[in-house]
């Protein structure tokens, strides 16, 4: 099971950096105003509308990718094996034997203060 929570992560982790570096390269709203006053140039290696279709769709692919591998990294998370018990549960086991062994000693200026 390691090895799979291993191979998620990865492919989650690939997906995250290559959906960031789609989202930097995509033009904003604003991008298509410079290029109807002709400071931009209309033509691209997909076309005119082509790249924003296939950047958007891309996007949206590895988008799905990273969701489906954070669900699958939170199940495999969740999934306990039954013979072993919690990291808590065993200090909170130890705790009262710890407590029970050493009392505590009165503080030296409590015995002092009077009681009203």
């Amino acid at each position: 099971m390691s090895y799979v929570v291993t191979i998620i992560l990865t492919v989650q982790m690939v997906s995250a950096i290559a959906m960031i570096g789609l989202i930097l390269v995509q033009h904003g709203k604003g991008a298509d105003m410079g290029a109807a006053f002709g400071s931009g140039s209309s033509g691209s290696l997909f076309g005119a509308s082509g790249s924003a279709n296939f950047l958007s769709r891309t996007t949206a692919m590895l988008a799905t990718v990273f969701f489906v591998c954070t669900l699958a990294l939170a199940y495999f998370g969740n999934l306990r094996p039954s013979s072993s018990g919690s990291v808590l549960e065993g200090a909170a086991a130890a705790a009262p034997a710890v407590a029970a062994s050493a009392p505590a000693a009165p503080a030296s200026g409590a015995a002092q203060i009077p009681a009203n």
